[in-house]
Protein backbone atom coordinates (compact mmCIF):
# COMPACT_ATOMS: atom_id res chain seq x y z
CA UNK A 1 0.00 0.00 0.00
CA UNK A 2 1.49 3.48 -0.99
CA UNK A 3 1.30 6.23 1.39
CA UNK A 4 1.35 8.39 -1.39
CA UNK A 5 5.00 9.84 -1.64
CA UNK A 6 7.48 7.61 -3.40
CA UNK A 7 11.03 6.45 -1.96
CA UNK A 8 12.91 8.70 -4.74
CA UNK A 9 11.21 11.37 -2.70
CA UNK A 10 12.68 10.19 0.41
CA UNK A 11 15.92 9.47 -1.25
CA UNK A 12 15.77 13.31 -2.86
CA UNK A 13 14.95 14.68 0.73
CA UNK A 14 17.40 12.57 2.61
CA UNK A 15 20.34 13.35 0.13
CA UNK A 16 19.16 17.25 -0.30
CA UNK A 17 17.41 18.55 2.94
CA UNK A 18 19.53 21.28 4.62
CA UNK A 19 17.79 21.08 7.79
CA UNK A 20 18.47 17.39 7.99
CA UNK A 21 22.07 17.96 7.16
CA UNK A 22 22.62 20.81 9.06
CA UNK A 23 21.15 19.16 12.57
CA UNK A 24 23.29 15.79 11.81
CA UNK A 25 26.76 17.82 11.48
CA UNK A 26 25.34 20.11 14.65
CA UNK A 27 24.85 16.79 16.42
CA UNK A 28 28.10 15.17 15.47
CA UNK A 29 29.98 18.58 16.92
CA UNK A 30 28.19 19.07 19.57
CA UNK A 31 29.36 15.18 20.80
CA UNK A 32 32.93 16.18 19.73
CA UNK A 33 32.72 19.12 22.19
CA UNK A 34 30.34 17.86 25.02
CA UNK A 35 33.03 14.95 25.43
CA UNK A 36 36.05 17.56 25.29
CA UNK A 37 34.12 19.22 28.14
CA UNK A 38 33.11 16.46 30.46
CA UNK A 39 35.89 16.24 32.68
CA UNK A 40 34.80 19.60 33.93
CA UNK A 41 31.21 18.81 33.96
CA UNK A 42 30.25 21.06 31.05
CA UNK A 43 28.40 20.48 28.06
CA UNK A 44 28.74 22.40 25.04
CA UNK A 45 25.74 23.91 25.49
CA UNK A 46 26.64 25.08 29.14
CA UNK A 47 29.77 26.60 27.92
CA UNK A 48 28.08 28.61 24.78
CA UNK A 49 25.67 29.83 27.47
CA UNK A 50 28.32 30.77 30.12
CA UNK A 51 30.42 32.17 27.11
CA UNK A 52 27.42 34.75 26.54
CA UNK A 53 27.04 35.80 30.07
CA UNK A 54 30.83 36.95 30.10
CA UNK A 55 29.99 40.63 29.29
CA UNK A 56 31.35 44.08 31.35
CA UNK A 57 27.81 43.71 32.55
CA UNK A 58 25.57 41.56 33.22
CA UNK A 59 23.41 41.16 30.27
CA UNK A 60 19.03 40.21 30.08
CA UNK A 61 17.54 37.33 29.49
CA UNK A 62 15.85 38.53 26.42
CA UNK A 63 19.47 39.80 25.26
CA UNK A 64 20.82 36.36 26.07
CA UNK A 65 18.26 34.17 24.32
CA UNK A 66 18.46 36.37 21.13
CA UNK A 67 22.42 35.81 21.01
CA UNK A 68 21.24 31.89 21.38
CA UNK A 69 18.50 31.58 19.03
CA UNK A 70 16.26 30.51 22.60
CA UNK A 71 13.10 30.93 23.76
CA UNK A 72 13.00 32.36 27.51
CA UNK A 73 11.40 29.28 28.28
CA UNK A 74 14.62 26.85 27.23
CA UNK A 75 16.83 29.38 28.21
CA UNK A 76 15.68 29.65 32.16
CA UNK A 77 15.62 25.61 31.92
CA UNK A 78 19.41 25.47 30.86
CA UNK A 79 20.28 28.83 33.21
CA UNK A 80 19.12 26.54 36.22
CA UNK A 81 21.94 23.91 36.12
CA UNK A 82 24.72 26.35 36.09
CA UNK A 83 22.80 28.50 38.93
CA UNK A 84 22.60 25.31 41.08
CA UNK A 85 25.91 24.42 40.54
CA UNK A 86 26.75 28.60 41.66
CA UNK A 87 28.52 29.18 38.28
CA UNK A 88 25.68 32.24 37.80
CA UNK A 89 22.97 33.95 39.21
CA UNK A 90 19.82 35.55 38.06
CA UNK A 91 18.59 38.89 39.71
CA UNK A 92 16.02 41.74 39.29
CA UNK A 93 17.19 43.96 36.87
CA UNK A 94 16.95 47.36 39.13
CA UNK A 95 16.04 49.58 36.52
CA UNK A 96 13.07 47.69 35.52
CA UNK A 97 11.40 45.14 38.05
CA UNK A 98 10.57 43.15 34.86
CA UNK A 99 13.71 42.27 33.40
CA UNK A 100 16.02 39.15 34.93
CA UNK A 101 20.29 40.48 34.57
CA UNK A 102 22.49 37.03 34.67
CA UNK A 103 25.57 36.92 35.61
CA UNK A 104 28.38 34.24 36.44
CA UNK A 105 29.85 34.28 39.55
CA UNK A 106 33.47 33.77 40.52
CA UNK A 107 33.32 30.08 40.33
CA UNK A 108 31.71 30.32 36.99
CA UNK A 109 34.39 32.78 35.81
CA UNK A 110 37.04 30.48 36.80
CA UNK A 111 35.19 27.53 35.17
CA UNK A 112 34.74 28.87 32.12
CA UNK A 113 38.87 30.35 32.03
CA UNK A 114 39.44 25.74 32.19
CA UNK A 115 37.11 25.53 29.77
CA UNK A 116 38.45 28.13 26.99
CA UNK A 117 41.79 26.48 26.23
CA UNK A 118 39.81 23.15 25.98
CA UNK A 119 37.32 24.80 23.86
CA UNK A 120 39.90 26.18 21.24
CA UNK A 121 41.92 22.91 21.11
CA UNK A 122 38.82 21.54 19.92
CA UNK A 123 38.28 23.67 17.75
CA UNK A 124 41.38 24.16 16.12
CA UNK A 125 40.84 20.27 15.82
CA UNK A 126 37.81 20.91 13.98
CA UNK A 127 38.97 24.01 11.48
CA UNK A 128 42.12 21.75 11.17
CA UNK A 129 39.80 18.98 9.50
CA UNK A 130 37.78 21.15 7.06
CA UNK A 131 40.25 23.39 6.37
CA UNK A 132 40.43 26.92 7.30
CA UNK A 133 38.87 28.31 4.46
CA UNK A 134 36.38 26.11 4.06
CA UNK A 135 35.59 26.57 8.13
CA UNK A 136 35.75 29.99 7.52
CA UNK A 137 33.36 29.69 4.39
CA UNK A 138 31.08 27.69 7.03
CA UNK A 139 31.05 30.24 9.80
CA UNK A 140 30.11 33.16 7.42
CA UNK A 141 27.61 31.00 5.79
CA UNK A 142 25.94 29.74 9.04
CA UNK A 143 25.83 33.02 9.78
CA UNK A 144 23.77 34.19 7.30
CA UNK A 145 21.23 31.74 7.34
CA UNK A 146 20.69 32.69 11.42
Amino acid sequence: MSNGVSFAATVHVRDTCLCLHLQRAARAVARRFDAALRPLGLTNGQFSLMMSLNRPEPPTMGSVAALLAMDRTTLTAALKPLERRGLMTIAVDPADKRNRRLQLTADGRSLLAKALPIWKRTHAVLDGEIGWPNAARLRGDLRGLS
